[in-house]
């Protein structure tokens, strides 16, 4: 069983954090440019406060794995860059006026700029990935950035799109979000020279703990405050997005109801009343709690994944960022 309230990820935060030290110097050292407004964006938003789980993903699956070399560093690297660049687009994507509690990057240096930005860091994280002389490392991480962008169009295609079904929905997620968290995991089993059974079981621990952390995120954007998640409430409904919370909800709901989600979601201008709206909608058909069991279930997953290791402080402290991944609050 899972238990209640974990909602810190503070042991693997310490536990990594030699290693994270080495990683966010690399990280200041890679975003040096003579161009002045490359260093600037870069470190604007890398410094704004993220909570680094995907390169402390890579460093924790090195530890568990007993790595004996210093690759881990450069690939841990190259994943926060990748993470970083899929903000900058898709914070551009969808108009987004805040990140991480901060306004967002396009908002203060423009929409071209903040793509561009984000094809240099794509660009970095590639040359640390070759610097770290893996090409079954490569492999994972490039392929991952080509499925990460497929989940971002097939998002974009489904927008509005109320009956999407909930095999489409996790597919979208899988490729956006989890497939990233999953090459974290595996990468840092890879460049250890670990067994195949470590990283299958990395990579599908990454997998599900990805998935855990979209359920959250999604469930969030329903229930949190724009203080605590770092983004205004309410971005996915005004952006389009049918998360798993509308998708729970349309489910349980009647045929007037249906027809309300219709009229709202074909709305080409959504304001603050349709947004109490479905707020109202949601909590009749207990969708965030739906939702929330929902991450808990691959929680347990990502856990499971990792029965193969022998226990450890650093098996510890990944169950504690699976428990993390449902019960956050921002």
């Amino acid at each position: 069983m899972i238990p209640e309230k974990i909602t810190s990820i503070d042991k693997l935060i310490n536990i990594t954090s030699k290693d994270m030290g080495r990683v966010n110097d690399l990280i200041i050292q890679r975003t040096l440019s003579d161009t002045e407004i490359i260093p600037k964006i870069s470190q604007y938003l890398i410094s704004s406060g993220g909570k680094r789980l995907r390169p402390m993903l890579t460093i924790s699956a090195s530890q568990i794995c007993e790595c004996k070399n210093d690759h881990h560093i450069s690939l841990a690297a190259s994943v926060e860059f990748m993470h970083t660049a899929t903000l900058l687009h898709d914070d551009v994507v969808d108009d987004s006026s805040m990140r991480r509690g901060k306004i967002s990057a396009r908002m203060l240096w423009g929409n071209e700029a903040s793509v561009l930005v984000g094809d240099y860091l794509l660009g970095e994280a590639f040359k640390m990935m070759v610097d770290a002389k893996s090409l079954e490392s490569l492999e994972v991480l490039s392929s991952a950035a080509s499925i990460i962008a497929e989940g971002e169009v097939m998002q974009l295609v489904y927008s509005n799109n109320i009956n999407i079904s909930e095999e489409q929905y996790f597919k979208i997620i899988n490729n956006k979000t989890a497939k990233l968290f999953s090459a974290a995991s595996e990468v840092g089993a890879i460049i250890s020279d670990s067994s195949t059974d470590f990283r299958n079981s990395l990579r599908d621990y990454g997998q599900f703990l990805g998935i855990a952390f979209q359920l959250s995120d999604d469930a969030l954007d329903y229930s949190s405050t724009n203080d605590a998640l770092g983004k205004d409430i309410g971005d996915d409904f005004y952006e389009g997005k049918i998360t798993f919370p509308i998708i729970a909800a349309y489910r349980k709901s009647s045929a007037i109801e249906k027809k309300v989600w219709e009229e709202l979601h074909n709305k080409v201008d959504k304001d603050h009343d349709d947004f109490n709206t479905v707020l109202e909608l949601l909590g009749s058909k207990n969708a965030i709690n739906i939702t929330l069991d929902e991450a808990k279930k691959y929680g347990q997953k990502a856990i499971d994944a990792l029965q193969v290791f022998p226990k450890s402080d650093i098996r510890d402290a990944l169950i504690e960022g699976a428990h993390f991944s449902y019960s956050r609050k921002s």
